[in-house]
């Protein structure tokens, strides 16, 4: 089993710069940053983001989440590749891996799942003991696979095989099921993924759904269709979501008004971009902003 100390340890022992950091594995990165934006893997594949000192909270679709040293995120298809660092370690920084997966690489290990236990992880009905130690093997994978870089003779053959342990738990993690659903997405998807990433970059922007079903010549309605089933939403409804988590981001972290904060992401109106911010969040911008700080204050004065 991994232990903190020694991961990290481990991932101080390369030599490290500002952001990305490359190993011996093409798909394997250590990121440092000193700055409060986090440096995050900047690709439309899957990765796993393993915090290994300080901690980091993310801004998504579904709400600001926080991961302390040993835990993990997962991309998803509508998740912001966006984080701000919530504490630095002694070292004055901020430590993380990300492991890149294929669509490939994870359906490879799907196909060789006994069936009860792909059902299990389908359905969250894994005990909660296996899920727990699950999350445990996942940061003793990347232990694993950072130590291996360490070993010319060994690494094409053992990177592959670590690769495929790592899944194996994530599956079977606390995220097992969500990470499922994502990659039966876009699996079925396929096009409306590269359509999703699109709207991501230009998220500020005005478009349509005409506009949207034009680069994949669809009709509007089968477009619209499709791209629901695959996302979960529509695309418009994505776009306004990523909007407000943006804007949520830029009034939390770097105190922007709400004003400031609706014009940058993309709204003209100060009035709907309240509406929408409450009909999302569940309160006014500026209360929710206030309320938000004082759990950040818990949090950091439990720690």
């Amino acid at each position: 089993m991994h232990d903190m100390e020694e991961l990290c340890k481990l991932a101080r022992s390369f030599p490290l710069t500002e952001g990305e950091n490359k190993t011996g594995l093409p798909y394997l990165s250590i990121y440092l940053s000193r700055e409060k934006e986090a440096a995050m893997p900047r690709t439309d594949s899957f990765y796993i983001y393993a915090v290994i000192a300080g901690s980091l909270r993310l801004h998504t679709p579904s709400g600001i989440l926080d991961y302390m040293p040993g835990q993990y995120s997962i991309s998803k298809i509508d998740t912001p590749t966006s984080g701000h660092i919530l504490t630095f370690s002694q070292q004055g920084d901020f430590l993380a891996a990300a492991v890149e997966l294929s669509l490939h690489d994870v359906i490879s290990v799907l196909l060789d799942l006994d069936g009860s236990l792909a059902e299990q992880i389908a359905g969250s009905t894994l005990d909660d003991a296996v899920t727990r130690s699950s999350d445990r093997h996942v940061l003793a994978s990347i232990q694993r696979m950072l130590s291996v870089t360490k070993e010319p003779a060994q690494l094409p053959f053992m990177g592959k095989h670590i690769k495929r342990e790592l899944i194996f738990f994530i599956l079977c993690g606390s995220c097992g099921s969500q990470f499922l659903q994502s990659v039966a997405n876009i699996q079925q998807a396929g096009e409306i993924y590269e359509i999703n990433s699109w709207i991501k970059a230009h998220f500020r922007d005005s478009f349509t759904v005409e506009e949207l079903a034009d680069m994949r010549n669809m009709s509007v309605s089968l477009f619209h269709q499709k791209f629901k089933h695959a996302v979960g939403m529509g695309p418009l409804q994505c776009q306004k979501r990523l909007r407000l988590t943006e804007a949520r981001r830029l009034m939390l972290d770097e105190n922007r008004n709400v004003t400031e904060a609706s014009l940058e992401v993309g709204y003209e109106s100060v009035s709907q971009f309240t509406r929408e911010y409450r009909k999302m969040f569940g309160t006014k911008p500026k209360e929710d902003i206030l309320k938000l700080r004082g759990q950040l204050e818990k949090q950091v004065n439990f720690s």
